[in-house]
């Protein structure tokens, strides 16, 4: 599996309701797009959750690279870059992903990314980020997604809820404005 997600930081003044009008008319566009385990439209307005920035943010979890492939050749990503400019496209390899039955009441996300120092014991840390994600079904959440790179050495957890919890500076929270899940 492979988790994805670029963002576009977009001016203080955008009207983001152009953001939300575009989830609505495009997000079902993707429902049961093949290889695609979730996809979930983000947005936060600059200031909503203590973010600095007017974001649109999608988060994708693939279940195999060819649906991130093939969505990132496709017509609509075309046409999305056009409208907002090429994005760099972060991309992690999924060490354990959690989604409860419940997962189309996800009304918030949240994403943390963490940086592992150099020649930390990836096994160990792969242990415990995979226990997390695996408890985090019992805590609320409604998917859980943890992953790293290791082009830059970053880790991702990415977590779905229907309500917010208490985050803190670090952790990025967004609104769900659309869920394109796979097809049953």
């Amino acid at each position: 599996m492979i988790a994805m997600q670029y963002s576009f930081n977009l001016p203080a003044d955008y009207d983001m309701s152009i953001i939300d009008r575009r989830i609505v008319e495009k997000g079902p566009m993707l429902d049961g797009f093949p290889n695609l385990g979730f996809k979930a439209y983000l947005s936060v307005r600059k200031g909503e959750f203590g973010s600095r920035d007017n974001l649109y943010a999608p988060f994708y979890l693939w279940q195999k690279p060819e649906g991130a492939s093939d969505f990132l050749c496709s017509p609509g990503f075309e046409t999305l870059t056009g409208s907002f400019g090429w994005p760099r496209v972060r991309t992690w390899i999924v060490w354990r992903s959690e989604v409860s039955s419940d997962i189309a009441a996800a009304r918030f996300a949240t994403r943390d990314i963490l940086q592992t120092e150099p020649y930390a014991p990836l096994a160990d840390i792969r242990r415990v980020e995979s226990t997390e994600a695996g408890a985090d079904l019992a805590t609320g959440a409604l998917a859980s997604v943890f992953g790293f790179e290791p082009t830059i050495w970053t880790r991702v957890r990415f977590r779905l809820w229907r309500e917010l919890p208490e985050i803190d500076e670090q952790t990025q929270a967004y609104r769900v404005g659309h869920l394109s899940l796979a097809r049953p």
